[in-house]
């Protein structure tokens, strides 16, 4: 079991994903990024051009581990291959951390290949918490985890979102993955404060904060869906600086896009954004 001690030291850096439409420019060229993350399932795998490539960029920079499969909150448990994989690939890169999401993906005979929300009641968080513990135990090493965007709440709902990550972390010695778009994404969906959530975290247990667009509610549909498919909005920027500035240590900023996935010097210019408004929020007030 993982405990409190077992720390995951602050790493105040400003990265990209790394994606295939980006590989040429990583391999020819120092790209001005402290890190770059990558979806663990895309690399866990026996070898190939893709995991070569990984490897070349690894002996470049470091390198996150993100999954998106582990189904922290299933019911039915942990995939005990699932984990041997995970295993066998933090062992090859050597990864900065490790991360995954508070959701749940499958059940025994069905991987939905999509971020579910959990309830938020007791009995799962007991359930999440166990589960947590023996992937810790397994890599030997603490997790961060995601808060994920939602669509919908469970009328069984005891705690909220931020109560459940506070003692889930608590729990655990697990660290969080601030997911400063779908905090925005979520609040807007369900109706609270994005302050309120902020001020309700542990925030000396954040590592690393994500931003990433999406899809703004219509006319028609009445929800913010997150997509990841185009840049950061203003209100998500403003709500990152605000983040940044309530946390009490420093941490790893990533610029997140998964579809339409534009020249790697526009993420670039966004994370040069980033990197800006981190200064501005840390800068002491001037009376």
């Amino acid at each position: 079991m993982i405990h409190q001690n077992d720390t995951i030291l602050p790493f105040a850096g400003f990265g990209v994903g790394l994606r295939r439409t980006h590989y040429d420019d990583f391999l020819s060229a120092d790209v001005p990024v402290d890190f770059v993350e990558v979806i663990s399932e895309n690399y866990m795998i026996e070898g190939g051009r893709q995991f070569r490539i990984l490897e070349e960029v690894r002996a470049k920079l470091p390198v996150i581990i993100h999954g998106v499969s582990m189904s922290i909150g299933s019911a039915d448990g942990l995939d005990s291959d699932y984990l041997t994989k995970l295993k066998q690939l933090e062992q090859r890169i050597d990864p900065l951390w490790v991360s995954d999401h508070l959701c749940w993906t499958r059940t025994s005979a069905h991987n939905s290949h999509d971020l579910l929300p959990m309830p938020l009641t007791e009995e799962a968080l007991q359930a999440i918490c166990q589960n947590i513990d023996q992937a810790q135990s397994v890599l030997g090493r603490a997790m961060l985890f995601e808060n994920p965007s939602s669509y919908l709440t469970f009328p069984e709902d005891e705690l909220t979102e931020w109560e459940f990550l506070t003692e889930m972390t608590r729990r655990t010695g697990c660290y969080l993955l601030l997911d400063v778009n779908n905090i925005y994404v979520s609040s807007k969906n369900h109706g609270f404060s994005s302050e309120e959530y902020l001020a309700g975290l542990p925030l000396d247990r954040v590592r690393q904060i994500h931003l990433a667009g999406h899809d703004p509610a219509t006319p028609e549909r009445d929800i913010i869906i997150d997509t990841h498919d185009r840049e950061v909005c203003e209100d998500v920027w403003a709500l990152y600086g605000k983040a940044v500035a309530m946390l009490p240590q420093p941490v790893a900023t990533m610029i997140e896009r998964d579809d339409h996935i534009p020249v790697l010097s526009e993420l670039l210019g966004e994370l040069d954004r980033a990197r800006g408004i981190a200064s501005e929020a840390k800068e002491p007030a001037l009376i």
